[in-house]
């Protein structure tokens, strides 16, 4: 009896139609040209030429200290949190004490 009565109060939320799409229209036409202007330099060419370079370093720390203090943080909470769930796993299975 419950489930009916909030099925129908749900249903007299839900519109019969559905409203149109608000990005289903373009902002520009493509005959306005499509090249977008960003404020800023090209960095593409310089990482490229970077990351590319084979010297036996994995790409995610060839951008030197500050890929290696993400990396190591990364790493750290990583093993800190299986550590804590472990624990937290150890405490829940022993019994209480009352």
């Amino acid at each position: 009896m419950f489930f009916v009565f909030f099925m129908v109060i749900v249903r007299s939320g839900v519109p019969s139609v559905s409203p149109p799409a608000i990005f289903a229209t373009p902002t520009k036409l493509a005959s306005e040209g499509c090249q977008v202007e960003y404020p800023g330099a090209n960095r593409v060419p310089a990482l490229q030429r970077l990351l590319q370079v084979p010297d036996s370093v994995p790409v995610h720390l060839k951008r030197r200290m500050i890929d290696k203090l993400l990396y190591r943080t990364t790493m750290g909470l990583t093993v800190g949190g299986v550590v804590y769930c472990l624990v937290a796993l150890y405490v829940a299975a022993q019994p209480s004490n009352k």
